[in-house]
């Protein structure tokens, strides 16, 4: 069985190959610290229950990035000391991009879309 943050981690490689191909940020994976599995599933979970909760049609495609960008940067601050972030306006246009794709991709499922 595919675990949620496996699901997480095929939208973010695929919106890294569309919007920032060659870029170096794609990873397996077996190839993850554990902390970056575990923040990964935790995001799907949090997505998961956003989607199932109903509304998330009416967000804008930015309002879903942004929400997986936050996420994301709970994780970070969970599991690392003194992590290194970056504010949604700060972050390159491919990595919003790639953000807002991994919500979508995780709603379609969820909603049976895929």
């Amino acid at each position: 069985m595919i675990e949620g943050g496996q699901v997480y981690l095929r939208a973010w490689v695929d919106g890294v190959q569309r919007h920032a191909p060659g870029s170096g940020q794609a990873r397996s994976w077996v190839d993850m610290p554990a902390w970056e599995r575990a923040s990964t599933t935790a995001v799907y979970e949090m997505v998961r229950a956003f989607v199932e909760a109903g509304g998330t049609d009416r967000l804008s495609r930015v309002q879903k990035g942004q929400f997986v960008h936050l996420c994301w940067l709970a994780q970070v601050h969970k599991h690392l000391d003194s992590p290194t972030t970056a504010d949604w306006d700060a972050l390159p246009t491919w990595h919003q991009e790639t953000n807002t794709d991994v919500f979508d991709h995780i709603e379609d499922l969820i909603l049976g879309r895929h």
